[in-house]
């Protein structure tokens, strides 16, 4: 991934990363810029006076010297559960887009260090949870520490569990001025992690839509509700009713006059996840190309900033988190729906031999289970603010959360799809419905983790492969 502009980095990527030296030689003027305005002596918010309640202190010399790794070590407060590698990942590669920004004014050594961390085999024991600050502090300490040889690693490839120390893994460097607080500045964390999430959610609505449409096959639905006139007034409505109707082909002969409504809906639901996603990567890229640091240094002068906000981000998380909450209920209604053979024309449960044999029934109760916990992450995050730094931090968004409450729904949601799926295709099986062309892929796909269904066995197992299969 050669980066010659903040826009290349990508924190999806899990290319290596190269900085072109232009962009280095400019991040370096900038830098000069920044240390000649500090020779000012004027007060800089983190770099000569403290943070937070304690602002208004003003620092020594000496006290400025050790001040940029300080704020690092009192400020770790974080521990497990530790986000997974590539979320890490993530982080540190929103941290980097921020930084090559200039609005930091950070050095290209500090630049260069943060590479090397993120094209190293290793990332930073980052916790999940506990960031109650205005801003991402408490988490962005933890990532940054090992930069300067502070905090614990992850190795993905050994042992993602185990912990190792960061002291002696990269080159010793040492911060300069400002440099510490540009680290925990902004919500580069959250940015980077929405980003991830972003693209993973768009994958999945692609196996949502695709689940959906077996199951509107497989019952033969009237084909109506798909027609792509119904969604006139609506360019991503009509996308996706186009969509579901090649996928699902033709009905010459509908089981009924209308489905169950959670089959007619599936092009509106869609339609809708795809909008929050796109909602969402929106808000990404406000964050990204806006000035998130504070004190951001900006034509020339310090510029205390409230960046670290995340309200847009905040609620664009959770925007997609109801979205595809709701998708699941949809889907945990459907195979509910494919239970029945008044719906279905096909044995009760989708078992060969009802009666003697459950079939999907306890399926879907795993899935309304899920459900169940998916609803609990669609309250909003933002809503719950508290006084912190005596009452400097009055307010906050919680953004963190809302991204790891994004990255749970999309488990969730994997989860229940794959309960869908895995009914979806015992119904084919039971049927005499052929299987549609465009849906081949996906089925074939099903077909390479879960054996043929002849009788009850312990679906726990074939779930896992299948959810595995779809991430």
């Amino acid at each position: 991934m050669l980066i010659t502009d903040p826009a290349d980095v990508d924190p999806a990527s899990p290319e290596p990363v190269e900085l072109a030296p232009e962009l280095l030689d400019r991040l370096g003027a900038i830098r000069a810029s920044a240390l000649h305005r500090l020779e000012s002596g004027d007060p800089v918010y983190g770099v000569n006076t403290g943070m937070g309640a304690m602002s208004k202190r003003r620092l020594t010399d000496a006290e400025q010297r050790t001040h940029q790794r300080n704020l690092l070590l009192g400020r770790a407060v974080g521990g497990p559960p530790w986000l997974p590698p590539a979320e890490a990942r993530a982080v540190l590669l929103g941290r980097l887009r921020t930084f090559l920004t200039g609005d930091a004014a950070v050095s290209p050594g500090l630049i260069q260090q943060l590479v090397a961390l993120i094209n190293s085999p290793y990332v930073p024991a980052i916790p999940a949870e506990g960031a109650g600050s205005a801003g991402e502090i408490i988490p962005m300490s933890h990532a940054a520490g090992p930069l300067v040889g502070i905090g614990q690693l992850l190795d993905p490839a050994r042992d993602s569990a185990r912990l190792l120390s960061a002291a002696g893994v990269l080159p010793a460097f040492e911060l300069g001025p400002k440099e510490g607080i540009a680290l925990l500045a902004g919500i580069p964390g959250a940015t980077g992690r929405a980003a991830l999430h972003a693209q993973r959610s768009r994958r999945l609505a692609e196996h949502l839509t695709a689940v959906a449409a077996g199951a509107i096959v497989v019952i033969g639905a009237n084909r109506d509700p798909y027609r792509e006139a119904v969604g006139r007034s609506d360019e991503v409505l009509a996308g996706e009713l186009r969509r579901i109707r090649e996928l699902v082909g033709e009905e010459p002969e509908p089981r009924s006059l209308q489905a169950p409504v959670s089959f007619r809906v599936a092009g509106h639901v869609q339609a809708h996840v795809y909008r929050a996603i796109a909602d969402l990567d929106a808000a990404v890229e406000r964050a990204f190309n806006g000035v998130t640091d504070s004190p951001a240094y900006l034509d020339g002068d310090f510029v205390g900033t409230a960046g670290f906000h995340g309200i847009d981000l905040t609620a664009y998380c959770d925007h997609l988190t109801t979205a595809l909450a709701h998708a699941a209920e949809v889907s945990t209604a459907r195979l509910h729906r494919l239970l029945d053979p008044n719906v279905t024309g096909l044995p009760a449960q989708l078992a060969r031999d009802p009666g003697p044999q459950a079939g999907m029934v306890s399926v879907h109760k795993r899935a309304v289970a899920t459900v169940h916990q998916l609803r609990r992450l669609t309250l909003p995050t933002a809503i719950s603010t508290a006084e912190t730094s005596n009452g400097q931090e009055d307010v906050q968004t919680f953004s963190w959360e809302a991204v790891g409450n994004l990255a749970e729904a999309i488990r969730l949601t994997r989860e229940t799809m794959a309960c869908e799926l895995l009914a979806v295709r015992q119904a084919f099986a039971l049927s005499a419905r052929a299987i549609p062309p465009c849906l081949h892929d996906l089925f074939q796909a099903v077909d390479a983790v879960v054996p043929p269904i002849a009788g009850d066995r312990p679906f726990g197992e074939d779930l896992t492969r299948l959810i595995s299969s779809l991430r």
